[in-house]
């Protein structure tokens, strides 16, 4: 079944892309929840203008994302936890914490675009994380959990 996405659907496609899924992920979640709609023959006509006439605007959006990219990598990010014995931490840091300390830096990013490795750190040490700014921008941000001063 070939739909049209409406919004972003993680580990599907970005708004606008046109996906081919199983019937029944199509009929059952994605048209009911509002995500996605039949790509017909017309709805690819009118896809394909709107797209036609969006295209300047979304050469500005890339450059602002490369900005805010940019701003990022010059960001060194320590997140303090609390820290038990062998470097293990008392719960974790997800991706929501890391968008909070990014957010004292005076950056706003969404924590929904933001994915650490395996979801979450469970331990003292430097990591990654993928953070989306736009479809065709993606960083490769690093940061480090650092066991909080008592």
């Amino acid at each position: 079944m070939e739909l049209i996405l409406k919004q972003d659907v993680q580990d599907l496609g970005f708004k606008d892309d046109i996906v081919t899924v199983k019937n029944g992920y199509g009929r059952n979640y994605l048209i009911p929840q509002g995500l996605a709609e039949l790509a017909t023959p017309s709805a690819k006509k009118v896809l394909a203008e709107n797209l036609k006439q969006r295209a300047h605007k979304e050469k500005q959006l890339i450059a602002e994302a490369q900005e805010v990219a940019d701003k990022l990598k010059a960001m060194e990010i320590k997140i303090a936890a609390k820290v038990g014995a062998g470097d293990k931490l008392f719960g974790s840091v997800t991706h929501i914490d890391l968008a909070e300390a990014i957010q004292k830096e005076g950056e706003m990013i969404d924590r929904k675009y933001i994915n650490i490795q395996g979801g979450s750190v469970k331990r003292v040490g430097p990591y990654q994380a993928k953070i989306r700014l736009h479809r065709e921008v993606v960083l490769d941000f690093p940061f480090e959990v650092i066991a909080e001063a008592k």
